[in-house]
């Protein structure tokens, strides 16, 4: 149950990554394999043996300086369709809130999630304006609608061209859910996933997609943070590792490395991630915190915990988001914050009526390394 000490976690060989010849999603490639059928589209991808190739009979080409056309395109090299904003080189954020209008998975408060996060990248973290991509229904640009689609373009150019010292988020509140899984990478059984704007049509985004394309490809030097408010959402990165914390913010350390030895971490960078809820759990969607309009508990949580002051470690954020969900109508104390907080106020939208009794929910904290939480400054 407890994390392995230093030097006891890289047992595994570099992970290989080829495209699917069919959706061009990164797939990981056992080594020795020479085929991998994609869980996405369900195409079979041939691995040509380079021993197997005969060697040319046409006489050496001399070199020169002009560099070759590029070979198929990855997916990294492609940034959202429309006028992408602009990244400044250090930090960079896609902020996804979907509400799910005039459905009947409707959500209230996802898009004031989102408007929330980037209130605070902006004027807590300095994040530029421009280098933000919002993925809501309120965008005009049907680029920035939150399909599965545009949600997938929008995580590749998250990680297109970082650089060390690069730090990126990716914030996704709507809904989330699970299904089994059968290549045993999964310590539960299943897959977490997190549903788009048409899902229902165009299918969920399932874990293993969302680390391929922005965990295993991140190089050193580069940070990552995840704030995923949906349900089913502890280990929705895949990440190895994961904080397991009880009510007086003791915590163990549970190693989520799949038997099989499939790698699941990145390529030297650093991610770290904050989810609702455990992947057996709900997330709510209340007014009972706001006490004004809905909002995800967990987002408002995190933000509340930032400007009440709890933002020193990552140890001090997950468990005052915990004490604070779990006394959700235990208390009638003002659960109004700071600048941000405040923000809420303004975001006058409706909102479902509070309720009384306290949160199931548990948030969970996960990581592409172990670390103390405790001692581990935080910062995006």
């Amino acid at each position: 149950m407890y994390w392995p000490g230093p030097g006891m976690y890289y047992n595994y060989p570099p992970p290989i990554l080829v495209n699917c010849s069919s959706c061009r999603i990164p797939l990981q490639l056992p080594h020795g394999a020479r085929s991998i059928r994609c869980a996405i589209c369900h195409a079979i991808t041939n691995i040509a043996d380079p021993r197997s190739i005969p060697p040319s009979s046409q006489p050496p080409v001399p070199s020169t300086h002009t560099p070759p056309p590029p070979s198929s395109p990855s997916p990294y090299n492609h940034a959202p369709p429309g006028a992408p904003p602009h990244s400044h080189g250090k930090k960079r954020a896609v902020i996804c809130g979907i509400s799910y209008r005039y459905s009947m998975h409707e959500l209230k408060g996802c898009i004031n999630d989102a408007k929330c996060m980037r209130y605070l990248l902006i004027n807590k973290f300095k994040f530029p304006e421009d280098s933000i991509l919002m993925l809501t229904e309120d965008e005009t640009d049907p680029y920035r609608l939150p399909t599965k689609h545009n949600m997938r373009m929008a995580l590749y150019w998250l990680v297109q061209g970082c650089q060390p010292g690069d730090s990126l988020l990716f914030h996704y509140s709507g809904h989330g859910s699970r299904q089994r899984n059968y290549n045993g990478d999964e310590v539960d059984g299943y897959d977490e996933t997190l549903c788009p704007l048409d899902f229902e049509t165009q299918g969920m985004i399932v874990d293993d997609e969302i680390n391929a394309t922005i965990v295993r490809p991140l190089p050193r030097g580069v940070k990552l943070h995840a704030i995923i408010d949906a349900c089913h959402s502890g280990t929705v990165l895949d990440l190895p590792f994961l904080c397991r914390m009880n009510r007086f913010g003791q915590y163990v350390r549970e190693d989520h490395r799949p038997a099989s030895g499939l790698w699941k971490g990145t390529s030297g960078g650093e991610v770290i991630s904050f989810s609702g809820c455990d992947d057996d759990q709900a997330s709510a969607d209340t007014s009972a915190l706001s006490k004004i309009t809905s909002t995800g508990a967990m987002t408002f949580c995190f933000i509340q915990a930032i400007e009440r002051g709890y933002g020193a470690t990552y140890g001090s954020i997950l468990n005052s988001m915990r004490n604070e969900i779990r006394s959700v109508g235990g208390r009638a104390s003002d659960l109004g914050g700071g600048a941000v907080t405040s923000l809420i106020t303004m975001l006058l939208t409706g909102g479902s009526v509070g309720f009384g009794g306290g949160l199931s929910q548990e948030p969970q904290l996960t990581a592409c390394e172990p670390f103390d939480v405790y001692t581990r400054p935080f910062s995006f």
